[in-house]
């Protein structure tokens, strides 16, 4: 299993950014997908669920409604558009996949929301 995310970088308040995940090693379009994200002091926390179909979404309460995950499973890729970034949203976030009961992560790509 292999999972590459890009995207990440520095934002204002306000602004967006698109994160993208690109999975190999595996059955992509069976399985559910996950962005995590992690902020410096504090523990990773999950951000967005995609089911295999894509028809079922899940979203942490801190970005409901700013935050959209999307997948296309031709591309064996997993989106996360971040549109009205705030500062709290910095953290490096993580692309997810739980394989045969083990958690696979990517290396990460870093977010920055500041003035």
């Amino acid at each position: 299993v292999q999972l590459v995310e890009s995207g990440g970088g520095l934002a204002q308040p306000g602004e967006s950014l698109r994160l993208s995940c690109v999975a190999s090693g595996f059955t992509f379009r069976t399985y559910f997908m996950k962005w995590y994200r992690q902020a410096p002091g504090k523990e990773r926390e999950p951000v967005a669920t995609i089911s295999n179909g894509g028809g079922s979404i899940w979203y942490a309460d801190s970005v409901k409604g700013r935050f959209t995950i999307s997948r296309d499973n031709a591309k064996n890729t997993v989106y996360l558009k971040m549109d009205s970034l705030k500062p709290e949203d910095t953290a490096v976030y993580y692309c997810n996949v739980v394989y045969y009961g083990r958690d696979c992560w990517g290396q990460g790509t870093q977010v920055t929301v500041s003035s």
